[in-house]
This record gives structure tokens, C-alpha cells and sequence, in this order.
């Protein structure tokens, strides 16, 4: 073949091999069409409402409400005046030039943050006069609102995710915001949704052209399911207002359910203060208050020893493992003595049967139940041992396993930690009898004392405590609708109940008593090493078929029945009756301050020259 033949039909070769190729890749192939069309749009983000929680008579405790992230486009800014940003939006202009040099380094041509969280109030009073700032727009987000101020360690707080939680929930992008704390912290899977975008055609330097294809395949976001919590919101708030000036808690629970009716902690806050601009900064001074701690939750993470109100269970396991009967009486003189040991007594003393002893608080006979409970059969570390496993029936020294995000278990000791603990194994019940009048080595929260106070009222048993009643994605799981049972018999109840319901009659709570309401409790003090001791109050009503449990500790409050009974009996008249027959009792526990106290053990902790602020 001639040179020149073959050199044209080389050409033509490599032409149809091209014209193939073309053929291929605009025809058959639609891979790189598609590549261009994506290198030709831009996607915003449409951010999912979370769903609104409300309480248990359809009262809005959590909703959302609009609010706008300000953005910057670097390039389409011109000649900016940096002065008149700067008072529009607050800011010194030195933090308007970092913020400015932070988006260049982001992307010249992309748009990114300026300033988060704006409320939609503010933004529409910056909106018309924001128009004169080229390269500066606003973008929609949607916050969360609480139209009440009460109940903030119950509903939580959202925040904006990081780096690190990113990478371990990879759904989560930037930007995102999740629940820190609370309820929206515990059911986050259900109350956060599903954002969605919207696609924009843009030219070679990311500018917006228009919708991308009209619309066609922007996604549109799915809101969050709704939540029906357990709480009274009414309740919730008057027991936040029986608890102003002082610290401490009140869990109250329903028994037949296990529903949290309120979760008080004091001092708490507004949680509308930690939503928008100003969250950070708030939650920065709330989290360093190392004083008052409003974002402790006391009910679900404060520990104290229970007190007397532990006497109720010390009784039942006495009953249970047949050391002693209703009708077991013992002689107090001045309370409990063994050799050297002596745990001094405040009641009447002289001869009491169980429900005296309830009644009046004996040292004497709680403390002689503990010993002949641990020493039964002569053997202390079984004793211990059975002892151990019958309290930790009535949810005391677990974790509850309820709906709440954050918890502690508190401490109810075995014969291996009295081995650890005393570092010889030769002890006898005597050695730890303290344990029998709710001092000792044990500690145990607030909501496990309404619980356990729950489980007596049930003659036996109790429903896993927890914050949700009702969710529009289904039922609530089965582990709060199945009963527990306590490893005591039913059989062993009333005697209990029945000295319970003596502590109100003629006992040490006959002060708080109500004559149309029958009330079972227990007062309690809690020793304070640092201060006055913790006013401890236990009780359920009414006496039968009871509707509310309740556990109030009032920090440094002296005695049971000074502060912790009263406000029972007034939560527990306010929830059965909603009116209060005792308006000056009522008035006493509103104006009750405790602050003196507060700065005296402050104080005592830090020395005089301490600064003590009580800011609540």
C-alpha cells in the first residue's frame, strides 16, 4: 500500500474511533452529562422542625420558632463599611475582619457562616437595612422555644454539634443541632427529623442562577415526631415556686403507672436563656457557677445518705427474712447501744411495736433489725449479701434504667465491699449498723427514693419511672408498662403503710397532715458534714390506691418535718385536689429562704474571705 494511503486511513481510523467515543459518551453514557449538571449546582440545606413536646394535658412545654444564620459571599463584596455592619449587628469591627478573613480562607466564591442564630426579632430589625451590605444574605433555621419557664432540666437544651460527634454519628453534618440534655437529649431519634435541600443552578464562580430543574428533585425536610411527656405542668410549677430560696428536689411519681409528675431542681433556670445568640455565653456562666449549679439536676444526680425514710425498707427486709413480726416491740433508752456503740434516739422512748417505731423514728429498733438481719443464722456475709439484694429490689443502688439521659446509681453495699472497705472479713452487723437508720455507707438520689416510695405504695412492686407517656411514632416501650417486683411479700405491706400513714396522724409529720387527704410518709435528716443537715421528706397518698409518690430534699434544711413534709403535703394536696386548704403554711414554704445557710456552709468549705453570690 502507498505511503499516502496509508497515512489517510490512519486519520480515518482515529476519526471513527473518536466519532465511537463521542458516540458513547453522549449517547449510551450519561456519566459525565451527569458530572457536569452536579459541577453546575449548589444544595442548601432545609432544616428539619424538630418535633414539639407537650405535657400530660396537651400543654406546649417545647416548641420551635424561626430564626436565620447570617451568610457571607466574599466576592460580592464591595467597598463594605465595616462601621455601620458593625453597629447594625452589634459587633466590633476588629471581630467583623476576623470574621471576614475566616469565610475568604472557607471558599472567595462560596457562601459560609457569619453570625448563627439570629431570633427572627432581631433579624427583622436588621432585615431592610441589611440590603445596603452586598454579599451578605440570610438563611432560615428553626430554634427551639419554651413558652413557659419551668421544667428546664426536664425538656433540656439543644446545641450545635461537633467535630467529634460527627464522626461518630456520620447522619450529622455541620451546622446540625442535637439535644444535650433532657428530653430532647434522651429521645433525640424521634424528635429530630429529616433535613432536606434544595438545589440551585450556579455559573463557574458558585453564584446562584435559579431553582435547578424548577424544583424537581429538591427534597423537602421531614419534621420531627411529637411527644407526650408524663409531666404536670402545673405541678411542675408550684413545686418550682415551694422551692425558691432553697436547694434541693422533688420527684413526684405516679405509682400505678411509674409517670414522673414533676422533677423539680433548685435553683434551675429559664431555657429560653440557652437558645440563639446569647446561649453560649449563658451557658458558660451557668456551668462555671459552681455555687448554686443550675444545670445539675439534683433529682437524678445528687446522692445523699436516705436517711430515716431508709427505716421503711429496713423493716420490710426484717419481715421478709423473719427477724421480726408486726408485733416485735422493743424498749428504746435513748437509742441503740452495743458495747462501746451507741447511736443516740429523739423519740418518746419506752416499749414500740413496728408501727410506733415508724411512726416515732426509733433509732433503737431500726438499728437492733439492721444487726439481727445481717447476723442472722450467724453468718454476717450472707446476711449482708440478702440484705443487699432485697434492697436493690426496690431500685436503690441501680440504675433505674428509666428515660432520662443522665443518672446515677448511688450506693447500697454488699459483704465483698465490707471486705474491701474494712480490710478484714471478721465484721459483724454491729460494725455497719448505721446502714439500718439510712446513714452509713448508703447513698441513693431523689428519684430512686420516690420510687422506692412508689414500689410501698404498690404493696410490692413498681414501674420503671419515666418522662414520656405517649409518642405519635407508637407505643412507649414495654420496659416502662412491666411491673418490677420488690423480693419482699405482699403480705408484709400494711404494717409498714400503716406506720406511715401514723407519721401524718400523731408522728412526726402530724403537722403537715391533711384531714381530707389520708397521707403515708416518712420524715428523714441526712447528715451534712459541711452545714446543716438535709430535710428529707418520703410519702404517697392516699392511703389506698394511691395516685402520687413523692421524695423532697431541701438541702441544709434541719429536719424532715421543717421544710421537706410541709411542701409534700402541699404538692400532694395541689395534684388531688388542685386547691390548697393551708394558705398559710403555703405562704410560709413560698417566703422559706434558706441563703444564710447556704453562704454559712459556703463558708465553711472556702473560708471567710470566700465570695459567696446565690443568684437564684
Amino acid at each position: 500500500m502507498p505511503r499516502s494511503s496509508a497515512f489517510y486511513l490512519g486519520i480515518a481510523l482515529v476519526g471513527l474511533l473518536f466519532l465511537y467515543r463521542l458516540f458513547q459518551v453522549q449517547i449510551i453514557n450519561d456519566d459525565y452529562a451527569a458530572r457536569a449538571e452536579r459541577n453546575a449546582t449548589a444544595a442548601e440545606k432545609l432544616y428539619a422542625p424538630r418535633g414539639y413536646v407537650y405535657d400530660r394535658d396537651g400543654r406546649l412545654l417545647v416548641g420551635n420558632s424561626p430564626a436565620y444564620d447570617l451568610m457571607v459571599s466574599p466576592y460580592l463584596i464591595k467597598d463594605l463599611d465595616t462601621a455601620a455592619l458593625g453597629r447594625l449587628l452589634d459587633l466590633e469591627v476588629a471581630d467583623i475582619k476576623a470574621r471576614l478573613e475566616k469565610a475568604k480562607h472557607y471558599s472567595y466564591f462560596r457562601s459560609s457562616m457569619f453570625m448563627k442564630m439570629l431570633s427572627k426579632s432581631t433579624y427583622t430589625q436588621i432585615k431592610s437595612e441589611l440590603k445596603a451590605f452586598p454579599g451578605f444574605y440570610a438563611s432560615k433555621r428553626i430554634l427551639r422555644n419554651y413558652p413557659h419557664t419551668n421544667g428546664a432540666n426536664v425538656v433540656g437544651f439543644i446545641g450545635e454539634v461537633n467535630t467529634d460527634f460527627i464522626r461518630v454519628n456520620p447522619e450529622y453534618s455541620q451546622g446540625d443541632l442535637v439535644g444535650k440534655s433532657g428530653i430532647d437529649k434522651s429521645y433525640e431519634a424521634v424528635l429530630k427529623g429529616t433535613h432536606g435541600k434544595r438545589y440551585f443552578t450556579v455559573d463557574h464562580r458558585n453564584r446562584r442562577l435559579g431553582s435547578w430543574k424548577e424544583g424537581a428533585h429538591d427534597e423537602m425536610p421531614i419534621p420531627g415526631r411529637d411527644l407526650v411527656s408524663s409531666i404536670d405542668l402545673e405541678l411542675q410549677r408550684y413545686g418550682e415556686a415551694l422551692m425558691k430560696g432553697k436547694r434541693g428536689s422533688i420527684v413526684a411519681i405516679e405509682p400505678e403507672t411509674g409517670e414522673i409528675l414533676a422533677l423539680v431542681t433548685a435553683p434551675s433556670y429559664d431555657p429560653n436563656e440557652l437558645v440563639g445568640r446569647l446561649r453560649s455565653k449563658n451557658y458558660t456562666r451557668m456551668y462555671y457557677d459552681s455555687i448554686n449549679k443550675p444545670l445539675f439536676d439534683r433529682g437524678i444526680l445528687a446522692e445523699y445518705p436516705p436517711g430515716s425514710p431508709f427505716k421503711l425498707i429496713g423493716a420490710l427486709v426484717g419481715l421478709q427474712e423473719g427477724v421480726i413480726s408486726p408485733q416485735t416491740a422493743m424498749t428504746c433508752n435513748h437509742g441503740f447501744h452495743f458495747g462501746s456503740l451507741h447511736v443516740a434516739c429523739h423519740c418518746r422512748g419506752g416499749r414500740l411495736a413496728l408501727k410506733e417505731a415508724i411512726s416515732e423514728s426509733c433509732n433503737n429498733y431500726f438499728c437492733t433489725v439492721y444487726q439481727k438481719t445481717i447476723d442472722k443464722d450467724g453468718d454476717a456475709h450472707a446476711g449482708m449479701n440478702r440484705w443487699s439484694n432485697h434492697v436493690k429490689s426496690f431500685g436503690l443502688g441501680t440504675f433505674l434504667g428509666n428515660d432520662l439521659p443522665t443518672g446515677r446509681k448511688g450506693l447500697i453495699p454488699d459483704a465483698n465491699y465490707y471486705d474491701r472497705f474494712l480490710g478484714y472479713s471478721t465484721w459483724k452487723g454491729a460494725t455497719s449498723v448505721s446502714n439500718g437508720i439510712g446513714q452509713g455507707e448508703l447513698v441513693a438520689t431523689p428519684i430512686q427514693l420516690a420510687n422506692m416510695t412508689a414500689a410501698i405504695a404498690n404493696r410490692g412492686y413498681y414501674f420503671t419511672p419515666h418522662i414520656i407517656k405517649e409518642s405519635d411514632h407508637g407505643p412507649i416501650d414495654s420496659s416502662f408498662t412491666t411491673p418490677q417486683y420488690t423480693t419482699v411479700d405482699p403480705e408484709h405491706f400494711e404494717v409498714v403503710i400503716d406506720g406511715m400513714y401514723a407519721v401524718f396522724e400523731n408522728g412526726t409529720a402530724k403537722g403537715a397532715r391533711m384531714p381530707h387527704i389520708s397521707q403515708c410518709g416518712k420524715t428523714g435528716t441526712a447528715q451534712n458534714p459541711h452545714g446543716q443537715d438535709h430535710s428529707i421528706f418520703v410519702s404517697f397518698a392516699p392511703k389506698d390506691q394511691p395516685k402520687i409518690a413523692l421524695a423532697v430534699i431541701i438541702e441544709n434544711g434541719y429536719w424532715g418535718s421543717r421544710w421537706a413534709a410541709p411542701i409534700a403535703s402541699l404538692m400532694t394536696e395541689k395534684y388531688l385536689t388542685d386547691t390548697i386548704t393551708r394558705p398559710a403554711l403555703e405562704a410560709r414554704m413560698f417566703e422559706g429562704d434558706l441563703h444564710e445557710e447556704y453562704r454559712q456552709q459556703h463558708i465553711a468549705i472556702y473560708g471567710e474571705d470566700s465570695t459567696y453570690q446565690a443568684n437564684f
